[in-house]
């Protein structure tokens, strides 16, 4: 996806900051729209589609956690959190709570910029061709690599757009194991051990969508020493 037809929705109780960002990004060739707090943006959400949410976590009334959890009950527009907490466990609770990325403020906008254009770019692209689709079996799902979908009999399991590109990663190679570091250079994210952490626990949302029980995987196996591997039927 290209930055001149991206809609960006900006969630920021600070005035100053929301139009800080609003111009920044505007110069950058997206389409920006912000939203003064959760119930604005619920406001916003409800007539409007977006490319990506850039959410502030700590806001008065409903917070950033508490917004992208609602959000992800329905909605798969990949969210980029922004907060003063920048700890690893923090990082790791926006990532549990759906989000796709997560930087500490304070922050330069540069690096927003890089990290929004990160995350388009592992959005799927739309499959119009009158290719047959390649399809991977996972017990009752079926995964179409060419499309991007998810499918459990007739209903469509939406995947987030991080969980979208695991499983591109994946079935590019099922039966072989990838480490977590080849992931998270994959996934366009700083190297590190709180990154790998980070990809441990899309790993673990991933499951939640595809295992019989997650707790004891099937299909997204760990395979010690190595990574994790996809092992479809």
């Amino acid at each position: 996806m290209s930055t001149c037809d991206a809609h960006l929705l900006i969630v920021d109780d600070d005035e100053r900051i929301r139009d800080l960002l609003k111009k920044f990004l505007v110069r950058a060739g997206f389409l920006v729209t912000s939203a003064r707090d959760a119930a604005h943006a619920r406001r916003i959400l409800s007539g409007l589609d977006f490319d990506l949410i850039v959410l502030d976590v700590m806001m008065p009334g409903e917070d950033g956690l508490s917004l992208t959890r609602s959000l992800r009950e329905d909605m798969t527009t990949p969210i980029l959190l922004l907060t003063a907490r920048g700890e690893t466990e923090d990082r790791i609770m926006g990532l549990e709570a759906g989000a796709d990325d997560y930087l500490p403020k304070p922050f330069e906008p540069k690096e927003l910029l890089l990290r929004i254009n990160a995350i388009l770019r592992r959005m799927p692209e739309a499959d119009i061709s009158e290719v047959t689709p390649k399809i991977l079996q996972l017990g009752d799902i079926r995964y179409d690599i060419e499309r991007g979908e998810m499918w459990q009999g007739e209903d469509l399991i939406r995947l987030t757009s991080t969980e979208s590109q695991l499983m591109r990663i994946f079935s590019a190679q099922p039966h072989e194991p990838v480490s977590r570091s080849k992931l998270v250079e994959d996934l366009g994210r700083d190297r590190g051990q709180a990154q790998e952490r980070a990809v441990d626990v899309q790993i673990t949302r991933l499951r939640r969508k595809i295992e019989p029980n997650p707790k004891q995987p099937l299909y997204l196996q760990t395979v010690r020493g190595a990574g994790y591997m996809l092992a479809p039927d």
